[in-house]
């Protein structure tokens, strides 16, 4: 049963990378790029995970749950850090969908001559979101991680 929960953990721990990697290189120096720079950077972000996140994070929360649904034992410590793990991934696809996306989409479609005047307030929202994404992330994954520790441990 381990080694087939290694798969998902493994699955959880490549979609955290891709955010962690990106917040770990890039979000935390944002303010240091000029508009142009910034612009670049994230059309190639953009270009670079936006199909294969289509498919690891849909994949992602679909084996979390099932790991769920046959968790071995429902009333213990571990199973709660699984719906705590589940929750802390919707919260990340729902911050990736709902902010994230649509700052990535005007990103897109702005040019040297484009750039919006107010483009550090855009620039400002997209690492604030990004530092909670992948915060929530990192809280996905450990969570996830001591549900495997604490199967059996009941309440």
């Amino acid at each position: 049963m381990k080694f087939k929960v290694l798969y998902f953990i493994s699955l959880l721990m490549l979609v955290t990378g891709v955010f962690w990697g990106t917040w770990f290189t890039l979000t935390r120096s944002l303010q240091s790029f000029p508009a142009e720079e910034f612009m670049h950077i994230g059309k190639v972000i953009i270009a670079n995970v936006a199909l294969p996140m289509r498919i690891l994070m849909p994949s992602c929360i679909l084996l979390m749950t099932l790991s769920l649904w046959f968790y071995p034992q429902k009333k213990s410590y571990g199973f709660y850090f699984n719906c705590s793990a589940l929750v802390f991934i919707l919260i990340t696809l729902l911050i990736t969908l709902l902010v994230l996306v649509p700052i990535d989409n005007q990103i897109n479609l702005w040019t040297s001559a484009t750039i919006p005047s107010d483009f550090e307030e855009t620039r400002t929202r997209w690492e604030y979101f990004h530092a909670i994404r992948t915060f929530t992330s990192l809280a996905s994954f450990g969570c996830f991680a001591l549900s495997i520790h604490y199967p059996k441990q009941g309440l």
